[in-house]
């Protein structure tokens, strides 16, 4: 009699005996993680060794760098806080017109739109992705510039202002909240749909209590890659928000009349980068090595984001059968 051949040595023959091809394939992708993991620690030891040189400089205080509100290199004043300030009011400022947008296009293209314009109209937003940031900045700059000032007033409204950065970004990151939501409530599985609507929900119903929360984690680490992308953004906010850091006094300006007045121009963290980057600077100079302090600051922000998406995942995932 033939020897009976036991499932699990089967399995474990199988998993020990790979073949050529595949042995490849694994290899293959072994060395694309560790290509993207080797450039990763590349880039955080070149902002490093940069940044040190920065910190290193006499006129640089580390105190001062991240707890004054003047950003004037000109005068020797390194206080990063009115760059966060102006990144963190544009990305807030996106994020109130993206997640709403953005949330809202998911839900239809999940719950309301037929496959055929679900193929239509999920590609067709996809699109504004491949539109080079450049051309946002302009459409800022020639069109919800002049639209806030004939609105609000040209005497109230900036030229540069950090309103018209943020609504633009906000329109930049909406096709990112979308896909990503709409990806997430795609996995939500028929028989909860099915079930509510058993029970007499409506179909609002059923998007908004049943769907969105079983999709919740996909939706905010969405949220937050898209916070990602908006702090990252350089084009749209030099152009729309100006080149003019938003120096502030916690002691004597008020908070809405001139720290977060929208109206009003601020710099981002990319922004200085890229203006500072473009002009005529020699190396190895104190505003050559603030670029790589600046970029070392950002690359944390994002980096701290990433990883809060990552926990936001972990956290809310539900697992269906």
């Amino acid at each position: 009699m033939t020897p009976r051949v036991d499932d699990t040595d089967m399995a474990t023959q199988l998993r020990t005996t790979k073949r050529p091809l595949e042995r490849a394939v694994v290899v293959s992708l072994f060395l694309a993680g560790a290509i993207s993991i080797a450039v990763t620690l590349g880039i955080l030891w070149e902002l490093g060794k940069e940044a040190l040189l920065f910190f290193q400089d006499e006129v640089v205080s580390i105190g001062d760098f991240f707890t004054t509100t003047v950003w004037q290199p000109q005068a020797g004043s390194f206080g990063i806080w009115p760059l966060i300030l102006g990144t963190l009011y544009i990305t807030v400022i996106a994020l109130v017109v993206a997640v709403p947008v953005g949330l809202s296009a998911a839900i239809y293209l999940s719950e309301y739109a037929s496959p055929r314009v679900r193929g239509i109209l999920k590609p067709a937003l996809e699109v504004l992705v491949g539109i080079p940031t450049v051309v946002f900045g302009f459409f800022a700059l020639t069109f919800i510039t002049p639209l806030l000032r004939g609105v609000f007033g040209v005497n109230t409204v900036g030229f540069f202002n950090v309103l018209s950065a943020g609504l633009v970004v906000g329109l930049l990151i909406v096709p990112l909240i979308s896909s990503l939501a709409e990806d997430a409530m795609a996995a939500v599985p028929d028989s909860l749909r099915q079930a509510a609507y058993g029970l007499g929900a409506s179909r609002l119903e059923v998007a908004l209590r049943v769907v969105v929360p079983a999709a919740l984690s996909g939706i905010a680490a969405g949220v937050v890659i898209a916070m990602s992308r908006a702090v990252g953004e350089t084009m749209v906010v030099t152009l729309a928000a100006g080149a003019s850091p938003r120096n502030f006094d916690l002691g004597t300006d008020s908070l809405f009349g001139t720290i977060l007045n929208p109206f009003e121009g601020a710099q981002t963290i990319t922004g200085y980068i890229v203006i500072t980057a473009s002009g005529d600077i020699s190396y190895d100079t104190i505003d050559y090595n603030s670029i790589f302090a600046l970029g070392l600051t950002l690359f944390i922000m994002t980096l701290t984001l990433n990883s809060l998406s990552r926990r936001i995942v972990k956290r809310f995932r539900q697992e269906y059968d």
